[in-house]
């Protein structure tokens, strides 16, 4: 289940962040928290299974653009599917939006089968 980033969650998303290998130095790990709470563009999901928290993706929204920033799975379940159900969900939520990836993202996200039709700008 895809839900909303809140501030009693900073700990487990800032740990499903370091994952990321550009989010491994806490300063900016803390930059990147603060940037999700603090400006309406970023929006920052978790994923919970159970009772855990195992993923995360981080956007930005920009009219019709979503660039996806991050996408994170803790590793003791990637390999699962669990990225890719991120991303399907996330389209879901924001139909008719152009989905693009950073380069950090964007090996990732050309194997993402869930990306809508024509919805897509991974350049």
């Amino acid at each position: 289940m895809l839900l909303r980033y809140k501030k009693s969650l900073e700990k487990i998303a800032m740990g499903l962040l370091s994952f990321m290998p550009e989010e491994k130095d806490l300063k900016k790990l803390k930059e990147t928290i603060h940037r999700y709470e603090s400006d309406d563009r970023f929006q920052l999901f978790l994923w919970k299974q159970g009772d855990d928290y195992i993923g995360l993706i981080g956007t930005e929204v920009g009219g019709d653009v979503v660039t996806i920033h991050h996408v994170s799975v803790n590793p003791s379940h990637r390999g699962e599917g669990v990225g890719k159900e991120m991303v399907g969900k996330l389209a879901t939520l924001l139909p008719g939006k152009t989905f693009r990836a950073t380069e950090a993202t964007r090996p990732f996200l050309e194997k993402c089968p869930e990306m809508p039709e024509g919805g897509t700008d991974r350049q």
